[in-house]
């Protein structure tokens, strides 16, 4: 219908063992961040790959870069095609897969990156 998917980042990746932070914009969660607004708890720690079948079982998604202990992926929303930056860290010194969802466009989200990321927590706790 409408394509709003926006350029994808270029700050994306783990640098350092972080992930990029969020912009100023209320459309980012991130569990590496110390801002009350945009900080969410990390995932439990799963292997990549199981994240991976979690990932692809929801609607609207497409991998574009796996590796041992990285996952990115791109969820477009039904609607109007914004599309929103999902990475996963899985860092082994803290035992946790750290976390950053965040829209490419507008400022509010509605929410829906925080959900996804509960949403995704839930089906990783079901397994």
């Amino acid at each position: 219908m409408f394509n709003f998917s926006g350029k994808r980042p270029t700050n994306l990746g783990v640098k350092d063992g972080k992930l990029a932070p969020c912009p100023g914009s209320p459309n980012c969660v991130n569990s590496q961040s110390q801002d009350p607004k945009s900080k969410i708890d990390p995932l439990p720690p799963v292997a990549i790959a199981d994240l991976r079948k979690v990932i692809e079982s929801m609607e609207r998604t497409t991998i574009i870069e796996q590796t041992d202990n990285y996952l990115y992926a791109e969820f477009k929303s039904k609607l109007m095609g914004f599309v929103d930056d999902v990475e996963f860290y899985l860092d082994s010194n803290e035992n946790v897969i750290h976390v950053r969802s965040a829209s490419r466009l507008g400022q509010s989200d509605l929410g829906v990156n925080r959900k996804r990321v509960e949403e995704i927590r839930a089906k990783l706790q079901a397994k």
